[in-house]
């Protein structure tokens, strides 16, 4: 998995209801979602944001409610991934469940700015700040996981697994 993009850069504890606040949640639409992603914290987030673009953070991304919202909201506005240096236990395996892949890397955090383009390479863990050149190594998905997330999530891939076996 390879993503370029520019960068939307946010602070620590950036919780669940800041990145899809609660007075979205009576649906479940990724499309009607994406609408309202980040929109308490940056309200221009969503006019702004471009296919493939990439959200850095600080410390505990995600905190917060347990919503697979969160997650969803995030990939549907089209960010290819997310670059924090840690996640809340809850929300990094929502991101996976959901597809949306999410690296830990402290050091690529610290140096990246607001607005540089990064590329990364998600099945090696390599981050490149193309703006300055810099770059950094996240750990990368084991297989399985990169499999999950390849196939859009957890619940795609069940059912491409499950139709390759002959199931339903």
């Amino acid at each position: 998995m390879q993503f370029k993009g520019t960068v939307f850069r946010y602070g620590r504890d950036i919780d669940t209801d800041v990145i899809i606040p609660a007075r979205y949640l009576n649906t479940s639409d990724p499309a009607e979602l994406a609408k309202h992603c980040l929109e308490d914290l940056d309200p221009t987030f969503v006019t702004r944001v471009q296919p493939g673009d990439i959200v850095v953070a600080d410390e505990n991304f995600g905190c917060g409610s347990s919503r697979e919202h969160a997650p969803v909201a995030i990939k549907a506005a089209g960010v290819s991934c997310v670059i924090a240096k840690s996640f809340a236990r809850i929300f990094y395996r929502n991101s996976i469940n959901m597809g949306l892949p999410i690296l830990e890397c402290p050091e690529a955090v610290d140096a990246i700015s607001n607005g540089d383009v990064v590329s990364v390479d998600a099945d090696t863990g390599a981050i490149t700040d193309e703006t300055t050149g810099a770059t950094f190594q996240a750990q990368p998905f084991p297989p399985f996981i990169q499999e999950i997330i390849n196939d859009g999530g957890l619940v795609a891939r069940t059912k491409r697994v499950m139709a390759e076996k002959g199931g339903n």
